[in-house]
């Protein structure tokens, strides 16, 4: 069951967030959640604290250039379509070019140790199907196929993602009134995806929420690609069949002082030769704000760390490190937001521990995020505000379509879906010839920031 404790004198903010989150609980513990989740309200500030059952472990992460990847322990047992590796964009999960775009990237996170099974983080009661009955939309993978083979990875990796996307697709219907577009698509290559889009929204401009689940044979070129990470891959005949799996969103808020939020979390799959699986998970969440809030940035970063803390005391500040060096706009010499954390490669030690972070991280995106809009929802703003956002938005852009792993490789793959790869531009943005704001504004203060990461907890 799960329960929702309001502490606080302010009663506007306090009727807002029982408006959203109260409906969207319930929904949560009628879906079989066992999570525990208390909001506590401070004037019109929302801390939402996740309350789900984690663990600490106190060794080292390694980031290396070269290694092999996971591998299953069942790896013989079945052979077909399975997984890749892929981007870490904003769009990745929409589309099979967006999983193998990260294959460029040299860096690998590895998890040093394991852990207690009693720990682990419950999945939800009930079957297959009663699961999915929350969703926004039936599974990519038949239903029966799903129930079929329930305890491999891939199946939970698919019942995660789609529970993901329900979970934050509700959390912004409740705020915002509007409703998601689903939009169901077929890759004729192999399995398609799930498109939640709401745009014109009263309190969102563009909102997007994408579940991909793809397979076929990996490309030479991303192959080669991903041996260039130390990666060993000998398939058959010249084939190397994989299967790839993600959630990805990007949400564009009407109002400046609402910033953008992006996460991604996917999972990959290949099939070798000898009938070996070798996996491995990335994914990440970043906030790119228009205006600088100490306390909205804090709240956040502090939600992700308490996720990051309960499975490694150093997955936080390695891979906020990791999510300010990847969101970076070169040609501009700034951040695209203030960051929050980002890995990739991640494949050990153990198929189920790295599921367990993954699952912990996934269920971050609605506290550290809604109650930064339930408290800005009401904030007025002026035209040189939304003048200022519609500049970063800009920015926003360039970062994707000059930069981002997964988009690129996305528009230059055969198979790809163009309009849910380009689901994480906004709506509107603008750019000014030789923009800078005046020393002294907020606007200054904000370019600061993004020119110097710092540190928010």
């Amino acid at each position: 069951m799960a329960t929702i404790v309001f502490c606080s004198v302010n009663k506007t903010a306090q009727t807002s967030a029982r408006r959203c989150l109260m409906p969207h609980m319930k929904r949560l513990s009628g879906a079989g959640e066992s999570r525990l989740l208390s909001t506590c309200i401070h004037g019109n500030s929302v801390a939402f604290l996740p309350g789900t059952r984690w663990f600490s472990r106190g060794s080292s992460v390694r980031f290396m250039s070269r290694g092999t990847a996971g591998r299953s322990a069942s790896g013989g047992t079945r052979r077909g379509a399975l997984a890749l590796s892929a981007a870490a964009a904003v769009t990745a999960a929409a589309a099979v070019a967006g999983f193998l775009a990260n294959a460029n990237h040299f860096q690998r996170a590895e998890m040093a140790t394991k852990v207690s099974h009693a720990a682990e983080e419950s999945e939800p009661d009930g079957d297959i199907l009663e699961r999915c009955r929350g969703f926004m939309s039936l599974p990519v993978t038949d239903v029966g196929v799903l129930e079929e083979r329930k305890e491999e990875m891939r199946t939970r990796m698919e019942m995660l993602i789609m529970e993901t996307q329900a979970d934050f697709c509700n959390a912004l219907q409740e705020v915002d009134g509007g409703t998601f577009k689903v939009d169901r698509w077929q890759r004729k290559e192999g399995g398609g995806g799930i498109s939640c889009v709401m745009q014109d929204g009263k309190l969102f401009e563009k909102a997007g929420v994408n579940v991909s689940v793809v397979f076929g044979n990996l490309t030479e070129e991303a192959a080669r690609q991903m041996k260039s990470r130390g990666k060993v891959l000998k398939g058959k005949d010249g084939k190397l069949p994989f299967c790839a799996m993600g959630v990805s969103s990007v949400i564009h808020p009407k109002n400046p002082h609402i910033p953008t939020v992006h996460f991604n979390y996917r999972y990959f799959e290949i099939e070798e030769e000898d009938g070996t699986k070798q996996w491995w998970f990335g994914g990440g969440t970043d906030l790119t704000p228009v205006y600088v809030n100490k306390e909205d940035a804090f709240h956040f970063h502090n939600t992700l760390k308490e996720a990051c803390d309960k499975h490694h005391p150093q997955y936080y500040p390695d891979f906020k490190k990791w999510c300010d060096r990847y969101f970076y706009v070169q040609h501009r010499g700034e951040t695209r937001g203030i960051g929050g954390i980002f890995f990739d490669d991640l494949d050990s030690p153990s198929q189920e521990e790295a599921f367990n972070f993954v699952k912990s991280c996934s269920r971050t995106v609605v506290p550290c995020y809604l109650p930064i809009v339930y408290k800005r929802l009401n904030d007025s703003f002026t035209d040189k505000e939304k003048d200022w956002q519609q500049v970063r938005r800009g920015r926003y852009v360039e970062f994707n379509l000059v930069y981002d792993r997964g988009v690129k490789f996305g528009l230059a793959t055969p198979g790809s879906r163009i309009e849910s790869i380009l689901m994480s531009l906004p709506l509107t943005a603008r750019w000014e010839y030789m923009h800078e704001p005046a020393n002294g504004t907020l606007e200054a203060e904000m370019l600061e920031v993004l020119r110097n990461p710092k540190e928010w907890v």
